[in-house]
């Protein structure tokens, strides 16, 4: 008996009689991954995710090789006098992180005996580029300040704290890349804190009124949590994962991961009902459910592993810690609940309440009412939705992931754009040359009317001073061996198309003197390549994905048709979620708008095979009507209380996330769980009826299709014994 058991049945009763064992691995693993946590980096720098084509990736490169990659920060120091913020520019000039501070006093020598060879180019007095309104109203001192590491660097981080001192955070306005980077750096952890414990909480209440048990809410959110921290432990093995990873990863997998133990809890709880003795019982479980587990992970993991396809590379480290993640969840429900659930059966028992949540059954005969007006209206807005969604106003580079209104760096960027007006600075890089034609392109660039100042080596020595004769203080903040550096300030904001017309005209300013090896660096042209780069990758991603859950649900099914009208209800609410934006006037996060079509495709789509399982199963013995009232009221519960999940933990993010791109994709992921629930109950009910004649012949001819391949089997394995006994 014991060797005519399959591979299958064997692993099963390991699971359920190897439990301690079990227990002891997932203890060492959740041990050591959470201590693996703390030491997982977090980048917050987008342009790290372009790929090697792209100029802006090769420009950072041959400035990191040739000047550092350079943080910058805005400061605007209030009530001060000129000879005062020259005493305070200097000291955040000889801070160990400062490359270069422009401040007032380059206008006008407030000394008038300053030693022009003794200091660096932040002391340089005699810049013709400014205007003393440039840089000083009102009493009010404008210092704009590159570090010589990028904005994430240890030592940016350190010297901005030193500014903070010097300046005052109560007297001083602080704002660009490098202060936006630390700020989020310090409020990411907490608010992904607060939104966890909240989700768990609502999770809680949720599970308490759908589930029958008291004990029952906690296993399910233990075994979420456990498999949480072996995916964001087990990160180490990728060094760093982006901001948007860490801050979204914990709560989607929390909420996306929830229904696998539930589908094996409730499974175990109908089985044991018979009369079964519970560890057999569990066993029969097992074997139920998984394929169910299986099967929805299965369209999860197609959904999050596309994303890692985009060539814009932050897609790669969020497709792949969020599919760890479903793999963690899997893993721990298939593996360590079944010896858990064994282990709490008994105070589950004792727990057990009255269910809280009525029949379904005159719900689903309103959906049934209403389902011919609720295709008419999806046919009437699938078509304008599709096309609107790509109408709206997106944001690609790191206007996307700056602090939102009512964060102090928001604010202190508000208040300096009101007093000094818009400062948006590139770096341009040339290769060494003629001194005189780095002169003409400093006047060149100086004559563009969005240009506030240009700063060159060439054009800022005076002439007649041989560069030879700087300091090396000097000299190698604006020349290295090989290529000269220009400072260009631009009178507008980061993110606009007039600051991306006004961008291009530079650099063909700047290509118009060297036509070769020249570059531009800056958040404007970095944001130009992200544009390009994640506008292509969309078409790309989103078909995959369509594919590829499409492909899940063709094998599950097994026909032609019914893998169409599974999809069709969850790309309606895409389409409505993404056209949303358009029409309420918000603009939108293009690399919120890839990722979240895709996870929502992939997230909620079981919500769809349960309604199609449900009906199938049904129509064996009712009528379509029927069938589908049926189906409506039987997956109610379980579609209400998954997509619940998925619509609060969403909410969450964006109410508690400072970061407009988390806030964001977590308003998407709401409102998006909404609609595809909405529309399962509703449309999908309505295309199943009225396709059913359809449906039943494809059903048909699988069944034969079926019976035949096990008939041929059965004569393939009767000959093969046929042939040992002659032997």
């Amino acid at each position: 008996m014991e060797k005519n058991r399959s591979f299958f049945d064997k692993f099963v009763h390991f699971v359920v009689f190897k439990g301690k064992l079990i227990e002891s691995v997932f203890l060492v693993g959740t041990i050591i991954c959470a201590a693996c946590f703390p030491f997982v980096k977090v980048n917050y720098d987008l342009s790290k995710y372009l790929p090697q084509f792209a100029q802006t990736k090769q420009a950072l490169d041959v400035m990191e090789d040739e000047f550092g990659y350079p943080g910058m920060a805005r400061i605007m120091v209030k009530n001060v006098s000129l000879q005062e913020a020259k005493r305070i520019r200097s000291k955040i000039s000889d801070l160990e992180g400062v490359d270069v501070v422009i401040g007032p006093d380059l206008t006008t020598d407030v000394y008038m005996g300053a030693s022009f060879a003794n200091e660096g180019l932040s002391d340089m007095t005699s810049l013709d580029s400014f205007s003393m309104n440039n840089y000083y109203r009102d009493g009010n001192a404008l210092m704009d300040v590159i570090f010589k590491k990028g904005d994430d660097n240890p030592l940016t981080r350190s010297g901005i704290e030193d500014i903070y001192r010097i300046v005052g955070k109560d007297r001083g306005c602080f704002a660009g890349s490098a202060i936006s980077s630390k700020e989020r750096e310090e409020s990411i952890t907490h608010e992904i804190t607060i939104a966890i414990g909240m989700a768990l909480v609502i999770i809680w209440l949720i599970l308490a009124l759908t589930t029958t048990s008291w004990m029952e809410p906690f296993l399910f959110i233990l075994i979420m949590i456990i498999a949480i921290i072996l995916n964001m432990g087990s990160n180490l093995m990728f060094g760093t994962i982006s901001f948007f990873t860490f801050s979204t990863a914990a709560i989607l997998q929390l909420a996306v991961s929830m229904d696998y133990s539930i589908f094996l809890l409730h499974t175990f709880t109908a089985i044991k009902k018979t009369g079964v003795e519970i560890h057999k019982a569990m066993e029969m479980a097992v074997k139920e459910s998984c394929s169910s587990i299986l099967a929805s992970g299965a369209t999860t993991i197609v959904g999050f592993i596309v994303i890692a396809f985009m060539r814009f590379t932050i897609g790669r480290d969020v497709g792949f810690v969020l599919t760890k993640g479903i793999l963690c969840s899997l893993a721990t429900v298939l593996f360590l609940m079944p010896t858990l659930i064994l282990h709490f059966d008994h105070i589950i028992e004792k727990t057990a309440h009255r269910p809280f949540v009525p029949t379904f059954d005159r719900f689903a005969k309103l959906m049934n009412q209403l389902r011919k007006p609720v295709f008419i209206i999806a046919i009437l807005l699938a078509v304008p939705c599709y096309f609107g969604q790509n109408m709206n106003a997106f944001y690609y580079g790191d206007d996307a992931i700056g602090a939102g209104p009512g964060t102090r760096v928001y604010e202190d960027t508000r208040k300096i754009n009101e007093v000094f007006g818009k400062s948006n600075m590139i770096i341009g890089i040339v290769p060494n040359g003629s001194v005189v034609t780095e002169r003409q392109l400093t006047d060149a660039l100086e004559d563009l009317d969005f240009v506030n100042y240009a700063i060159s080596m060439s054009g800022t020595v005076p002439r007649g001073i041989p560069e030879s004769f700087l300091p090396d203080k000097v000299s190698k903040q604006l020349r290295s061996s090989r290529y000269a550096r220009f400072l260009i300030s631009m009178n507008t904001v980061q993110e606009s198309q007039y600051a991306f017309d006004c961008s291009q005209k530079l650099e063909k300013v700047i290509r118009e003197f060297y036509p070769d090896h020249a570059y531009v660096i800056g958040m404007t042209p970095t944001t130009i390549d992200i544009r390009d780069i994640l506008t292509d990758d969309y078409n790309k991603v989103s078909n995959l994905s369509l594919a590829g859950v499409a492909l899940v649900v063709l094998v599950t099914f097994q026909a032609i048709l019914v893998p169409i009208l599974v999809i069709i209800p969850i790309e309606v609410a895409i389409y409505l979620n993404m056209t949303l934006p358009y029409v309420m006037g918000d603009s939108m996060v293009y690399i919120g708008y890839i990722i979240v079509s895709c996870l929502q495709l992939g997230a909620t789509i079981d919500y769809s095979i349960l309604m199609t399982n449900n009906y199938l199963g049904f129509r064996k013995t009712m009528n379509n009507t029927d069938s589908a009232m049926a189906a409506i009221s039987k997956s109610t519960l379980s579609i209400l209380t998954s997509g619940g999940i998925l619509t609060v933990v969403g909410y969450l993010l964006y109410f508690t996330s400072s970061i407009q791109a988390i806030s964001q994709v977590g308003r998407l992921v709401g409102r998006g769980a909404l609609l595809s629930m909405i529309l399962v109950l509703s449309l999908l009910p309505a295309l199943l009826s009225l396709f059913d004649k359809q449906i039943q012949k494809q059903q048909e001819r699988s069944i034969r299709r079926k019976e035949r391949r096990r008939l041929n089997y059965t004569k393939v394995r009767g000959t093969l014994k046929g042939g040992d006994v002659n032997e």
